[in-house]
């Protein structure tokens, strides 16, 4: 049998759900796929997604570590740029840069000292 991977999906740790929903939903357009508990007062897992990206957060603390870094490779940081800066979220001011391996890259840090980091690579001609 061959071997292929499918999918990557990166858990990240959250602390308070109402701040993931604000973060992930509000400010980066992220929908709620799904919301799981085991009991009403159990630690949320939730999977939230745009586009291709999925997403899984979870309040359980053995799922993942806080600080964690995802390098999510795209087309149009540009304009996701324009649009979540276009929402003046309070917390987070991001800015596009030009990156060593040929990209430009946008950085966004949620409450909870995770790192998204959207890059967009720059083809030969310069243009993206």
């Amino acid at each position: 049998m061959t071997i292929a991977f499918q999918q990557t999906i990166p858990i990240l740790r959250i602390f308070d759900v109402d701040k993931a929903k604000q973060f992930y939903v509000d400010f980066l357009g992220f929908a709620i796929d799904w919301e799981h508990r085991f009991e009403p007062t159990a630690p949320l897992y939730m999977q939230v997604s745009r586009g291709g990206l999925i997403l899984h957060l979870s309040e359980h603390h053995n799922d993942a570590s806080p600080g964690a870094n995802v390098f999510i490779w795209m087309t149009g940081v540009e304009s996701l740029h324009a649009e979540i800066t276009a929402k003046g979220y309070a917390d987070i001011r991001p800015s596009v840069e030009k990156t060593f391996y040929n990209s430009l890259c946008m950085k966004v840090i949620d409450p909870f000292r995770n790192q998204l980091q959207f890059n967009e690579e720059i083809k030969s001609d310069g243009e993206v």
